[in-house]
């Protein structure tokens, strides 16, 4: 019996565009190792393989939906927007977080390994429990905090603010909240109590807005055991995210705001009242309905 090695030879010099073809094939194949986790049976994560066709443009997150439609159908992930703008499906991906949505198959090689976010419990397969990120995020107060309280109840106007004044904190605004920080920051992995690089900078991000009076409230939760300075600064949170925020900068200047006091100590006025600019006795008239 000929050998396979000898059948391919033999093929290629007969039909040298079936070959190629056959080549191209088998090159547009991935490996993908995805942890497996069952709470009801296992005790520890497993790896499981498959063998994914690939195509251009093709990302992680659409190599787990091949698997889960064509291979297995009892692999959980959690995905939505597919666009990178609801940080539903943060994963581990070759050794990095990473939003699976914005991940290109193409840029990592012929072996894709995905599991679930360090720093988390494991909910089931690639889905991480955020339920702690969550309840720091609540902790620090994340909404603007103001005395006037009939003013935020029924609002006339809105609060005045420069360019320049927004421009302090609005990088922090684009959190997705996907806790992809926390996945990669060191002092998560040694203390679940510690606050995280994600609440920390949002902390920042609401106490620097000059609408807000409620710094002293935030002072006294990430001023603690487990609060902010218990970070080390790797600055690996800041690599992480996918939307360019720099949460290791925002708890820097929390620090300075801890110590030196917000560069704000009354929160911004509602803006005056607009002057009309137009003479209404000479503005145009509309005509007198037709019939």
């Amino acid at each position: 019996m000929a050998s396979t090695s000898s059948r391919s030879t033999a093929v290629a010099e007969a039909n040298p565009a079936q070959a190629e073809a056959a080549g191209a094939a088998a090159a547009a194949t991935i490996t993908v190792r995805v942890a497996r986790f069952d709470p009801e049976k296992d005790k520890a994560l497993r790896w499981q393989e498959f063998s994914v066709p690939t195509a251009p443009g093709m990302t992680v997150l659409d190599a787990l939906v091949s698997i889960k439609e064509h291979q297995d159908g009892s692999l959980a992930f959690r995905s939505s927007c597919r666009m990178g703008v609801c940080g539903s499906c943060g994963m581990y991906v070759n050794g990095k977080p990473r939003l699976a949505c914005q991940t290109q198959v193409g840029e990592l090689g012929q072996v894709i390994e995905v599991a679930p976010l360090p720093n988390h419990d494991v909910i089931k397969d690639l889905v991480p429990d955020l339920s702690r990120t969550f309840e720091h995020h609540r902790a620090i107060k994340p909404y603007i905090i103001r005395d006037d309280e009939a003013e935020m109840a029924s609002p006339t106007r809105e609060f005045r603010q420069t360019p320049e004044e927004m421009e302090r904190y609005l990088q922090f605004a684009y959190c997705l909240k996907c806790s992809l920080c926390v996945a990669a920051c060191p002092t998560a992995a040694t203390d679940p109590l510690f606050l995280g690089p994600q609440a920390l900078a949002q902390a920042y991000r609401y106490t620097a807005d000059t609408r807000d009076c409620g710094w002293q409230e935030r002072f006294d939760v990430i001023a603690t055991d487990h609060g902010i300075f218990n970070c080390h600064l790797a600055g690996a949170c800041s690599e992480a995210c996918p939307k360019g925020v720099d949460p290791a900068l925002g708890i820097q200047l929390m620090k300075r705001t801890l110590v030196k006091g917000p560069a704000h100590r009354a929160p911004a006025p509602i803006v005056e009242e607009p002057k009309s600019v137009i003479d209404e006795s000479k503005r145009p008239q509309a005509p007198p309905p037709t019939v």
